[in-house]
């Protein structure tokens, strides 16, 4: 089985992906990670030296690759992954999905600490995310919500969610 985890930045897709993976013992691929090992560049110096479009596209290549594993895996998408390419479809045909949604004060709240290390905010001013938020969030709603399963995330602890994951998949404990 594969199970793909999908959300805005701040999610908790990161954090709920690794203690997923420690409960159930499936392998963990971060595809920020995957991406970032495998050009041998951090993704802010991707963004700066390739672009948008060279980082989407590497992000590409590598999803199908992992979306095509015949072992049980989690994969932690990248907030932007879904509204690229066939992205969405292809996560959906071949992973069990997990929207972890949350509202924009809690995703402003995780991200203004940790803006220097993702580079669609880290030029935005503080009073300006929730406004940046709500954008993104409006046009790739459209996307998240295609995923198989919402689990709300605002409010609860990474046990708490891991749990429900557990039980919507009806994964061995």
């Amino acid at each position: 089985m594969i199970i793909s985890l999908i959300g805005y930045m701040g999610s908790g897709k990161s954090h709920i992906s690794k203690m997923l993976s420690d409960k159930i013992n499936f392998k963990l691929f971060d595809l920020d990670f995957e991406i970032s090992a495998r050009l041998g560049m951090s993704i802010p110096e991707i963004f700066e030296k390739q672009g948008e479009l060279g980082f989407r596209k590497a992000e590409k290549k590598i999803l199908e690759e992992l979306l095509s594993s015949p072992d049980d895996i989690i994969i932690s998408l990248g907030g932007g992954t879904p509204a690229y390419y066939d992205n969405m479809e292809n996560i959906c045909k071949h992973s069990k999905s997990i929207y972890l949604r949350a509202k924009i004060p809690t995703l402003v709240n995780r991200l203004i600490p940790e803006k220097d290390k993702r580079p669609l905010i880290a030029k935005i001013s503080d009073e300006d995310l929730p406004e940046f938020i709500a954008k993104h969030l409006f046009e790739r709603n459209a996307f998240y919500n295609q995923s198989e399963f919402i689990i709300d995330t605002d409010g609860k602890n990474g046990e708490t969610v891991v749990e429900e994951i557990v039980n919507t998949l009806c994964l061995p404990r």
